[in-house]
């Protein structure tokens, strides 16, 4: 309803639209731990299974890990990281082996 005398909003003015501005998520890193009964071939199924490494890049990953104590798997958003690791730790309880995964914010 109007005042009297005056006109109902015709919509000529001009309207701005807002931009709204998207960050990009963080991303974390899955870092698998070194341990002393996890086998070798176990670890490379896991990067092969659950990281879609390449059977080179899943070996690669897997010798860092051996020797350098860990090695990171990939960056993720974090819903998807701790999906990552929690599949890692069942799969390897499934399996009897004590393998770990963790997270950490990547830089």
């Amino acid at each position: 309803m109007t005042a009297k005398g005056s006109e109902p909003h015709s919509g000529a003015g001009v309207l701005e639209r807002q931009r709204h501005k998207t960050e990009t998520p963080r991303l974390y890193r899955v870092l698998l731990i070194n341990d002393d009964y996890t086998t070798m071939d176990f670890v490379v199924r896991v990067l092969e299974g659950v990281f879609q490494k390449s059977p080179a890049e899943a070996f690669r990953l897997m010798m860092l890990v051996h020797t350098q104590g860990r090695a990171a798997c990939g960056a993720y958003t974090h819903e998807v990281a701790e999906t990552k690791v929690a599949t890692v730790r069942d799969l390897a309880a499934d399996a009897g082996f004590p393998l770990q995964a963790t997270i950490e914010e990547d830089t």
